[in-house]
């Protein structure tokens, strides 16, 4: 075989529908059901959080004792689906939704907003700190330790799915994706979200609890994770292909980039405040007492 040969074989490009199948979305059925990828996503990254969480928890100084930890995940949950949903709504198809107000309960059909999301988590946390009298900072602290196996199990569902595509692109790597509506090879922008708003943001964070005192400051971790998830964003978005309803923005971003400005800001301001806030005594790890 020439060389132009084995070029020409290296460079042709993996169909979408070859590697995952046509209906990827759905990873088994129950009497009939179709139990999708994407939901079992959501439990993996609830439950491995969870668990993760009790670790973090079981170290000295934790700001929530385990019934805290209970029953943030509930809140959590219920954050993460109204808050996406509706971040979704209003930042992306507005206009769909106010024609067709009944398909914003249509969450099987998708639509699902990660900055959303965020903020119903925020708005969870704050209802359970302000219930048990606990420090909103500090919990959000461990909140963002673990919010990396969401992101994670979230972004390889996008990639199973065949959904938030990239940019046409020539790397070897590219995949087509045929729902695209093309047939050019694409990023898999969702394995690069996996990564580097998965695996590098636990990571990072991983090191600065275990390894630093960054737990004792409060707002440190959380403004680490809104810097990291905020930068990994912005720049993705340059592979990843816009949502098609909104394009490039007239002020030359696309939504997930200008949603991320703020939370970049914040995130900023966090970590350069951190070291100054006040901390009261650690107490001793395992016991139902919080700092």
């Amino acid at each position: 075989m020439t060389f132009s040969a084995l070029l020409a074989e290296a460079t042709q490009y993996v169909n979408f529908n070859d590697l995952m199948g046509e209906n990827s979305s759905i990873a088994f059925s129950v009497f009939g059901w179709p139990i999708r990828w994407y939901a079992l996503a959501y439990l993996a990254g609830i439950f491995v959080g969870y668990w993760y969480l009790l670790r973090l928890i079981a170290q000295p100084g934790a700001p929530m004792a385990r019934r805290h930890a209970d029953d943030m995940i509930f809140y959590a949950m219920l954050g993460i689906i109204v808050g996406g949903r509706l971040g979704y709504v209003l930042f992306y198809n507005l206009g769909n939704y106010v024609r067709n107000p009944i398909e914003i309960l249509r969450l099987w059909d998708g639509g699902m907003s990660l900055h959303g999301g965020v903020a119903g988590v925020l708005i969870a946390i704050w209802y359970v700190t302000k219930k048990e009298k606990l420090s909103f900072l500090r919990f959000c602290d461990y909140i963002a330790c673990v919010v990396p196996f969401g992101l994670f199990f979230g972004r390889l569902a996008n990639f199973v799915n065949g959904e938030l595509w990239g940019r046409p692109t020539s790397v070897p790597w590219a995949i087509i994706f045929p729902h695209s509506g093309t047939l050019d090879p694409r990023h898999p922008s969702q394995l690069y979200e996996a990564g580097l708003e998965g695996l590098v943001m636990f990571a990072i964070l991983a090191f600065f609890f275990w390894r630093t005192d960054a737990r004792y400051k409060p707002g440190f971790l959380f403004g680490m994770a809104a810097i990291i998830y905020g930068l990994s964003r912005f720049a993705l978005e340059y592979v990843r292909e816009p949502d098609a309803q909104l394009g490039t923005l007239s002020w030359g971003l696309t939504m997930g980039q200008t949603l991320t400005i703020p939370m970049l800001v914040a995130g900023v301001w966090l970590v350069a405040t951190a070291k100054g806030r006040r901390q009261r005594v650690e107490p001793v790890a395992g016991t139902d007492s919080v700092a």
